[in-house]
């Protein structure tokens, strides 16, 4: 039991961000992966098929504002479970 002349030190405990995910227009998609549209919570999977110039299927998004998509992985398969988690964990709202 600690007496009132001890000395009481105490910790907190943060979550400390380590790394943030990467952000990329739209236009600049270039590497296969699972992304998410900040604006809409929007999940997009694009794999490697996709980004084939001139290869089906292309994948056209047209939009009056710009996208900005965060890249949750590089695997476009990732589950829908843990894209959902990493978005919690980054503060972007899911929509999927």
């Amino acid at each position: 039991m600690a007496r009132p002349s001890d000395e009481i030190t105490t910790q907190s405990v943060h979550a400390t961000r380590r790394f943030s995910l990467p952000e990329v227009a739209w236009e600049s998609v270039n590497e296969p992966g699972a992304y998410v549209e900040k604006g809409s919570g929007d999940l997009y999977r694009i794999p490697k098929e996709a980004l084939i110039p001139g290869a089906s299927p292309a994948i056209v998004k047209e939009s009056r504002g710009a996208s900005v998509l965060v890249k949750l992985s590089e695997d476009p398969f990732l589950t829908t479970f843990k894209a959902r988690l990493l978005c919690s964990q980054n503060n972007i709202e899911a929509n999927f």
